[in-house]
């Protein structure tokens, strides 16, 4: 086939592939929020929707679903551009793509996330229809602190320190970018932003009073050393990380 991304595909076209048994349907969960002065608010969006089609290339026999593009981004409200919804709302529109996929023949239906605020969300979404939906598996990587941790692993091989790698428009993300389409990163507004502890209490505070309870410019990490090859390196060991947790569960 000359795509797996089942919105470039016409509903016959659909039916085939999964008659012919591609009966694996991934989807990405994404956000529309700010990602500093230098990233574009589709920035957890487009990394989501790379990385899951590059996921369904290796794993054959799957198919990609359109991304869902915006998420829970309370904590980002502060500036301008981002658009949050609310948890209840997510997680109904993850049960809809449920309720509509299974419809097709899919036997597993996977969903990734790459935004923090939708890892919990998405967890109960399915834990709430699993039962609803015994014959298929549906599967979702909401392991938060696994994915942060995989990322620091790749940061730290790469000579890049976590906190500058960063959770949030740091270098990681920033590289991510400008691998995917570097004419979406304004190279001249690369700053650090916030380099201290990221632990328990500041991912709470986080939360509870938004970003700039630790940063002003809404970067969590310094993206001044990232590049594109970085991002490559980003992306394929993130895939790697995620194929080999799928297939655990498959």
């Amino acid at each position: 086939m000359k795509t797996l991304r089942m919105e470039e595909m016409n509903w016959v076209d659909i039916q085939k592939a999964i008659e012919d048994g591609f009966k694996t349907v991934i989807i990405g969960v994404g956000s529309t929020e700010q990602h500093g002065p230098h990233l574009p608010t589709q920035t957890d969006a487009l990394i989501a929707d790379v990385i899951v089609n590059l996921i369904a290339q290796k794993l054959n026999s799957a198919l990609q679903a359109r991304t869902i593009s915006v998420g829970c981004s309370d904590h980002h409200l502060a500036f301008s551009g981002t658009i949050s919804l609310k948890k209840s709302t997510l997680k109904a529109i993850i049960q809809d793509y449920i309720e509509s996929l299974q419809k097709h023949g899919f036997k597993n239906i996977i969903f990734i996330p790459t935004h923090g605020g939708n890892f919990e969300p998405l967890k109960e979404a399915i834990e709430e229809v699993q039962e609803k939906y015994s014959k298929i598996k549906i599967i979702a990587f909401t392991d938060l602190m696994g994915f942060v941790d995989a990322q620091d692993k790749i940061a730290v091989d790469l000579n890049i320190t976590i906190n500058e790698a960063g959770s949030h428009a740091g270098e990681a993300e920033t590289s991510e970018i400008l691998f995917i389409d570097e004419k979406l990163v304004k190279r001249d507004r690369f700053q650090p932003g916030y380099l201290g502890i990221l632990g328990e209490e500041e991912v709470q505070m986080l939360f509870e009073k938004g970003m700039p309870s630790l940063t002003d410019i809404g970067v969590l990490g310094d993206p001044t050393k990232a590049s594109k090859k970085h991002g490559k390196i980003y992306i394929e060991k993130m895939v790697e990380f995620l194929i080999a947790e799928i297939r655990k569960k498959i």
